[in-house]
């Protein structure tokens, strides 16, 4: 629903160093003992035995890395998820997402537990892609070059197995549904700072025939980066699209095909303000469809409480109906029977609506029918897609359109890829993640936690607990999620299960006030000059950490990447007495600075949340906050990566901290990619990254 980093999306795109990555881990199967382990023997290092930077990453003051360490850990570096992309149009295969070398492609299945068959293959990854919906001839997918998120679109033919550009480089594009004719799709593009020549960012809107990209037509030009969700509705003349404005705000539009002109569907009446000058309820929609009569737009909104429900309303009459009442979480995410299917498909098929919800945590799967608004009873599903979080549901578009794929990863697995028959209620495996031949079962689900803050505001978290097997009070690793507006979820752990199970370290990840997942007041308590309130979260975490038997509040260290890094800086500077060590990764330092220096096309949108730099109140209030400005306080050994092509958080965010943390003559690691983005997608970067992390807490944690 939100277009800016989440846990989930964090999750896919960082290197797992942190449980911000889905990279890799598992258990190793050690005997149980009644005393902790003993530590491993000291290596004596020569340089034959040292695992050395590759030619992209730079490191200082990082100290060699020993071989052995790497070959230790390294079975927790190469677990490989599977995730669904897509059915094929005309045939029971299915478009999927693996990493089988360096970084994730896309790859064919053609049965269940059949053979992956790859078809693309570059050093960045590639995760998002659509058939032509007629035939399935080709794909288009989008792909960006070393992590610039400056995705370009290619169309992918089978026949010849070649690959065409079909954008233009100097901006960044996004793929947006197919018309019903099957013959187009709508594709929006932003201009960079780079190369833009405007003085406004708009997001424009093209038709874009894949085999005819020369012939790309404008359809409008919309002010502001924070366009999306394009949906045709019947007949082709008309698209809908949603316009982001912040975590709590959103707008949809109807937009003439002909003209661009555009008119405001939802909310119904445009914000006003009452007599008070107080702004009017915000509404946060998305995850818009039609459905297949085109007479009816489906989508989410937090209209009528705290959590976003599925809405169905009647574009003649403007009439909404929630569908999800009875449901007290979130709904995610919508996916629409016969969606995107080119030509006229209602004959025969029901109006069914997959959602995803998400429960204190954990994505669950319902299925809505739309013409009498009840759930679907569906049969029970195997304990390995049973006890894990679902994701990217589809619904095949050819033979049995009943049919649904989707995702799940769990405790004990990365990611494996399903199948649910509807009518017949059978389901499927169609994959088995690689665990390069670890058991997995010893791996458990993490913990729901509770603590009180400052203001005695209800925290919550997950805890994943040492295994009984190592004595004594265990030191705490805090991974603080990015976003902010993200969630740490349940499922798969990543590497991090290493500092788990191998380690005997307790992880923790909070959710402060300020994530999603538990309404929309929650989401917003940390806005603006409310920004430290969230870092207090983390000091009465701290506090709670101190209660518990098991835990050793001697020994904490907090890591956390994007807003989860400023967390994690801000940590640093309030609580440097209370933690032994912290990782920063691609963290925001200063916000002033960082506000002038992200990419135009989301900097307005950002405002949003943090302040407007520009405003000198609140120019200031980031002054006294920022760590860079509190850089003296940080006392403890710190730990900082970052890409030099990121443009969320640009790599001058790390510069500044690492040289002002210097001169507290405290040891700094610093670890710069020169391509990578906003975390480390390609393997051997994400690797060198865990080796140090490894290496960071076993001299700053565990001693």
């Amino acid at each position: 629903m939100r277009p800016f980093t989440t846990q989930s999306a964090f999750l896919a795109s960082t290197s797992a160093a942190l449980a911000l990555s889905l990279a890799a881990c598992a258990p190793t199967q050690a005997p149980m003992q009644s005393a902790t382990p003993p530590p491993p023997e000291p290596m004596k290092v020569v340089a034959a035995d040292v695992i050395r930077p590759n030619e992209h990453l730079k490191a200082e003051g990082i100290p060699d890395v020993p071989k052995a360490l790497a070959d230790r850990i390294g079975k927790y570096t190469d677990f490989k998820a599977v995730s669904v992309i897509a059915w094929h149009p005309t045939k029971r295969a299915i478009l999927v997402a693996y990493r089988r070398d360096a970084t994730t492609q896309l790859h064919l299945l053609d049965q269940p537990m059949g053979t992956l068959e790859p078809l693309t293959d570059f050093p960045d990854p590639v995760g998002n892609a659509s058939f032509e919906p007629k035939r399935g001839d080709y794909l288009v997918y989008s792909r960006d070059t070393g992590g610039n998120e400056a995705a370009q679109l290619y169309r992918y033919d089978f026949a010849t197995k070649q690959t065409t550009l079909l954008t233009d480089p100097t901006e960044k594009h996004g793929i947006g549904s197919w018309n019903h004719a099957g013959n187009a799709l709508l594709m929006e593009s932003t201009q960079l700072d780079k190369t833009a020549k405007r003085d406004a960012v708009t997001t424009d809107v093209f038709v874009l025939d894949p085999l005819k990209p020369e012939a790309k037509r404008k359809i409008v030009s919309l002010p502001g980066g924070g366009w999306g969700e394009l949906r045709w509705a019947k007949g082709d003349k008309t698209l809908y699209a949603r316009e982001y404005r912040s975590a709590n705000e959103s707008v949809i539009w109807k937009i003439a095909v002909a003209d661009g002109a555009r008119v405001q569907v939802l909310p119904a009446v445009l914000p006003i303000v009452n007599a008070k000058g107080a702004a009017a309820k915000k509404v946060n929609l998305g995850d818009i469809h039609l459905t297949r009569d085109g007479k009816h737009l489906v989508y989410t909104s937090d209209e009528d409480g705290e959590f976003a429900q599925m809405m169905v309303m009647d574009l003649a009459t403007g009439k909404r109906r929630a569908l999800t009442r009875d449901i007290p979480w979130d709904v995610d995410s919508i996916v629409m029977h016969g969606e995107d299917a080119a030509g006229d498909d209602t004959v025969g098929r029901r109006d069914l609506a997959c959602i995803v919800v998400n429960v204190a945590g954990r994505r669950e799967m319902r299925v809505i029918d739309l013409a009498t608004g009840k759930q679907i009873a569906l049969p029970a599903l195997p304990a390995a897609a049973g006890s894990g979080s679902i994701a990217r549901l589809r619904f095949a578009k050819s033979g049995n359109h009943d049919e649904i794929a989707f995702t799940v990863n769990s405790a004990q697995s990365p990611g494996d890829v399903y199948t649910l028959d509807l009518h017949g209620g059978k389901v499927q495996q169609w994959t088995r993640a690689l665990v390069d031949g670890i058991d997995t079962t010893p791996f458990r689900e993490a913990e729901i936690i509770k603590w009180k803050s400052f203001d005695g505001l209800e925290i919550s978290g997950l805890i994943n607990r040492a295994p009984a097997r190592f004595a004594g009070k265990r030191p705490v690793l805090i991974n603080i999620h990015g976003g902010p507006e993200g969630q740490a979820g349940i499922g798969f752990l990543g590497r991090s299960n290493y500092f788990i199970d191998e380690l005997g370290i307790a992880l923790i990840q909070p959710n402060v006030r300020g994530s999603s997942g538990y309404g929309k007041t929650y989401i917003s308590l940390d806005d603006g000059m409310k920004r430290e309130d969230s870092v207090k979260d983390i000091g009465a975490l701290l506090d709670w950490v101190a209660t518990q038997p098991d835990l050793d509040a001697n020994r904490i260290m907090v890591t956390g990447g994007s807003y989860g890094g400023y967390m994690s800086l801000a940590v640093a500077t309030t609580y440097s007495d209370r933690i032994a060590a912290s990782i920063d990764v691609v963290g925001i330092s200063n916000f002033t600075s960082f506000l002038e220096r992200t990419e135009t096309y989301r900097r307005d949108l950002r405002r949003v949340e943090y302040g407007d730099e520009r405003d000198p109140a609140m120019r200031a209030f980031f002054d006294r906050i920022s760590p860079l400005s509190k850089a003296s306080n940080i006392r403890k050994p710190l730990f900082v990566v970052q890409g030099l092509n990121d443009p969320r958080v640009p790599y001058q965010e790390a510069v500044q901290i690492v040289e002002k943390v210097r001169a507290n003559h405290i040891p700094v690691w610093y670890l710069l990619a020169d391509n990578e983005g906003h975390g480390f997608a390609r393997k051997p970067n994400a690797d060198f990254q865990f080796y140090v992390q490894v290496l960071f807490m076993q001299q700053f944690l565990l001693h």
